[in-house]
């Protein structure tokens, strides 16, 4: 892997990380918790939101192990749900905000790289950049779908499950990411998240 390419995962990661984390503060905002904004969070600034971990060093590991998927997360926007009106509804809510905006972002960027060929404009990098940065839109949508808490796919179900059992399952988010590495390494995962991603991907005309 080049590194131009390199820089162009990097750019495109940072870019769907930051637009992920200010969705979720910008619906908390909606919703009546101002907590991001009073902590200055609710921005579009990539710095506010680094993760020296999960935005830098896990995503240069992935890369230098020329791994077929990059990924990482950001620094979680800060959010009290003692302020809204209904806490499991409103936490349910910011958190679908992310995957939705990357959703968006991935669909955004695929009609551009079709305007782009239609129009015969095959400027190589611009081109790379916009395929590259579907796909891990659409990879990180559909992996923060996935409804073990702590990712925003847990916190979505907890939010529509009844009271009860909502509670229950909310007891596992500890544990979660113990669960995840697990699912990864028995190649659970894999399965999981290859026919969703690739529907996706087929709609938008990005393969």
């Amino acid at each position: 892997m080049n590194l131009g390419m390199i820089l162009l995962q990097i750019v495109a990661l940072f870019m769907a990380l930051t637009f992920h984390e200010f969705a979720h503060g910008w619906i908390a905002r909606r919703l009546g918790d101002r907590t991001a904004e009073s902590q200055g969070r609710l921005t579009l600034n990539p710095k506010d939101h680094i993760d020296p971990f999960g935005t830098i060093v896990l995503p240069a590991m992935l890369i230098l192990m020329k791994s077929p998927v990059v990924f990482g997360w950001a620094k979680p926007v800060p959010i009290n749900p003692f302020n809204f009106k209904n806490p499991r509804k409103g936490m349910m809510w910011s958190a679908l905000g992310g995957p939705v905006i990357n959703l968006v972002l991935a669909a955004v960027f695929a009609l551009l790289f079709k305007v782009l060929v239609i129009a015969n404009v095959y400027v190589e990098p611009v081109l790379m950049f916009l395929v590259v940065a579907v796909r891990l839109n659409v990879f990180l949508a559909i992996f923060n779908l996935i409804p073990i808490p702590p990712l925003d796919g847990g916190r979505v179900l907890v939010g529509l499950l009844p009271r009860e059992q909502a509670y229950a399952y909310s007891k596992i988010e500890p544990y979660g990411f113990i669960i995840i590495i697990g699912l990864m390494y028995f190649h659970v995962l894999d399965r999981f998240l290859y026919y969703p991603i690739s529907i996706v991907l087929r709609f938008l005309g990005i393969y």
